[in-house]
């Protein structure tokens, strides 16, 4: 179960200091006293510290939502730093939640502050919600989106959705009694690998704080019962082209979670779900691999091997090992360029991408092929530790 951390609850009573700290929500007539209380009554919990949990967490901390919970269990890393505001330098290699409860507190101390040291599952989800009002979802990978939507339509509790790729983001509050959920805009998840995630794909730094700030916003409408919530409507965000558009959506009678009929009664294996199978391991089993040191031992020997590097060509800019580059995309048709009698290593930033050369290759009728394991992230961290990581 998760380790659970909690400070002196908070009541809905409103003291002096608060008042002067609310001041200028209490002189707005759709704020007011009343609803500063029942922003102080309310229990939100936030998935994830990261992109999006960052700027969430401190503005509904700093609008005195009472009781905030988070759910994290990773530590903070130096590619976190570039969006993941609530994170100081100081904080690399510290647990995310102990670096956010911190910032929080020092931004509001009336705040009770409730962390969850876990990953979220179907084995604790339904216990977790259970003692919140409204679930804020900040995660970046498909089983967890899938897994906080059953949870939230089957407790009753809203999902106050938000995800970024790139320089574009998506907002929206699923799970309320009259609206949609997130099943009924994505029956099904797209097949395993099609959408990058943001270590591979990138994200603009500024594109969670927009969305983020969007969830916020959608919560304390919730809270406060004012204005119209994204219920119903995915609003799409463009920063690049700084354009907002936004979809109607309604709710899918035949939807296995929400809809009249339903099928989903309790949480399933969502990894199954989305395709993933070992987490640890995303290369397909079957795929031939060479580790950083035997590839360096070789090279340094002489030998006749192919380094085939497939990343994207703004990634070799930032580090390489003087490998071949044919981004992964256009391998289908630069295959010609690939002698198959010779002995071929790709690689990757990671392994990911370059595992699903290697399988391709294999299917072009190419045999000796390896894929490098941990790509060039490995290569830095065992081989050449002056080496740029990104």
């Amino acid at each position: 179960m998760a380790t659970i951390t909690e400070t002196k609850p908070a009541t809905a009573v409103l003291n002096n200091d608060e008042i002067l700290r609310y001041s200028r929500h209490l002189i707005m007539p759709e704020v007011g006293m009343e609803g500063q209380q029942k922003l102080k009554a309310a229990r939100v919990l936030c998935i994830g510290a990261g992109g999006l949990g960052s700027p969430l967490a401190l503005y509904l901390g700093a609008a005195g939502v009472g009781t905030l919970g988070i759910v994290d269990f990773d530590v903070v890393d130096y590619t976190n730093l570039q969006r993941q505001i609530i994170h100081t330098t100081a904080d690399v290699g510290r647990k995310k939640l102990d670096s956010a409860a911190e910032k929080l507190k020092a931004i509001n101390p009336f705040l009770n502050i409730r962390t969850f040291e876990t990953k979220l599952t179907s084995e604790n989800a339904l216990e977790l919600f259970r003692e919140f009002d409204i679930i804020a979802d900040g995660t970046d990978n498909f089983p967890t989106r899938y897994l906080v939507n059953d949870a939230c339509v089957l407790s009753g509790k809203p999902n106050v959705y938000g995800s970024i790729f790139r320089f574009e983001g998506q907002a929206s509050v699923f799970a309320t009694e009259e609206g949609p959920c997130y099943r009924c805009l994505y029956p099904e998840p797209p097949p395993p690998g099609l959408v990058p995630s943001c270590a591979e794909g990138g994200v603009l730094g500024i594109l969670p704080g927009l969305v983020g700030v969007i969830q916020a916003t959608e919560v304390i409408k919730l809270i406060l019962g004012t204005g119209e919530p994204l219920i119903g409507r995915l609003l799409l965000v463009d920063a690049l082209g700084m354009k907002f558009r936004e979809l109607r959506l309604r709710k899918n009678p035949d939807c296995p979670a929400c809809g009249t009929h339903r099928t989903i009664t309790k949480l399933i294996d969502y990894n199954e779900f989305c395709g993933i199978r070992g987490e640890e391991k995303p290369v397909e089993a079957g795929i031939p691999e060479m580790q950083v040191e035997e590839l360096k031992r070789r090279l340094d020997a002489g030998d006749d091997l192919f380094v085939l590097d497939v990343r994207e060509p703004h990634e070799y800019q930032i580090c390489n090992i003087g490998g071949y580059l044919i981004p992964l995309g256009d391998l289908p048709k630069r295959v010609s360029e690939l002698d198959s009698s010779r002995e071929i290593v790709a690689h990757c930033r990671s392994g990911v991408r370059s595992g699903k050369a290697v399988g391709f290759l294999q299917q072009a009728g190419f045999k000796k092929v390896h894929n490098l394991a941990g790509g060039i992230l490995a290569w830095a961290d065992r081989v050449d530790p002056k080496m740029a990581k990104y």
